[in-house]
């Protein structure tokens, strides 16, 4: 193969693996919010799970909040009406962003996993993430970070 060759060749893949992982996200089932920190909680809309499709409501297991004032996001799930649990995305491990998987939170260093109630399942990490108090307050959700 002359080089002419190999660089379209790589090029095409490269921009073809870019386009599948974009294809990816769009499919995924969490979505990313930023929301506010009023005292020591954070505010998160309940209609953030919100999602319509011809007008047919339905909700998302989960999603990432963030904000600038933390250093790791928090995933909150719903598991059902008035049940949801918020979890900081730092593996115990060694500290490493978590990202959401399925139905688990993946650590992408060395490949711990954690189920959606926090608890570890696979190693090395060997403790439970950090998981926040909840309460819901008219259409909101107050997630405690003391």
């Amino acid at each position: 193969m002359n080089r002419k060759t190999f660089l379209h060749t790589c090029s095409a893949g490269c921009l073809g693996l870019a386009a599948f992982s974009t294809l990816l996200q769009g499919c995924s089932s969490s979505k990313i919010i930023t929301s506010p920190i009023d005292g020591e909680y954070l505010i998160v809309p309940l209609a953030a799970f919100e999602v319509f499709k011809k007008d047919i409501k339905s909700y998302l297991p989960v999603i990432i909040v963030q904000n600038d004032s933390l250093r790791y996001p928090v995933s909150v799930y719903r598991y059902a009406e008035g049940e949801y649990r918020a979890l900081l995305m730092r593996c115990t491990h060694q500290g490493t962003e978590l990202r959401v998987f399925g139905n688990k939170l993946q650590c992408p260093a060395h490949g711990s996993e954690f189920e959606t109630s926090g608890k570890v399942t696979h190693g090395p990490a060997d403790e439970n993430l950090r998981t926040f108090p909840v309460t819901i307050a008219g259409n909101e959700l107050k997630i405690s970070l003391a």
